[in-house]
């Protein structure tokens, strides 16, 4: 007998896809490595092709050869990457070495471990509202905070982050603040 709101054989669908993926899930992820020489890509392949199996169980005849179905989906999968892999790595290959990236300036280095130090969610609302130029009531939509809330956090965000900025270059209270570059 089926769970209520199943079609009637369902259960006995899903206990039979069960044992089917228990009895060959280990055979076919060495079968993959073999294949692949990767596990971790083999284990990777074998899921997402026993998840598509599941997708198509009714059509799937699990007393023909269905691991030669998910067998070969796998493989697919992995080659499928692969080839991802390669066109991406042609792709770098291309377009040459990264220009180099200047370090941090120091007052950015300052700003990012105050910020590391406060709680996450007064963090959150700093960096929206001020970094991302968002207004309090975007920011509160994009949280899901109320607006009261944003602007608590916003409060003592703030007052942490002058406590942890004191005695800096990025002390607010000070002339010492650095420039903004315009370029």
């Amino acid at each position: 007998m089926g769970l209520p709101g199943n079609p009637p054989g369902r259960d006995a669908d899903e206990r039979e896809f069960d044992a089917f993926y228990t009895a060959s899930v280990g055979r076919l992820i060495g079968q993959l490595y073999a294949m692949t020489g990767d596990l971790a890509e083999s284990q990777d392949v074998v899921q997402e092709a026993f998840a598509r199996a599941w997708e198509r169980r009714a059509e799937l005849d699990l007393d023909g050869a269905p691991e030669a179905w998910v067998r070969t989906v796998a493989w697919r999968l992995a080659v499928s990457r692969w080839r991802r892999v390669r066109s991406a790595l042609a792709l770098a290959r291309r377009q040459g070495p990264a220009p180099a990236v200047p370090p941090p300036e120091p007052h950015h280095v300052l700003l990012v471990e105050a910020l590391r130090r406060i709680p996450e969610a007064q963090r959150r609302a700093v960096v929206l509202h001020h970094l991302c130029d968002l207004s309090v009531e975007q920011v509160a939509a994009e949280t899901g905070c109320p607006v009261g809330t944003v602007k608590a956090h916003l409060s003592r965000g703030r007052a942490a982050l002058a406590r942890l900025l004191a005695d800096t270059d990025l002390d607010p209270r000070t002339d010492r603040l650095p420039e903004a570059k315009h370029g």
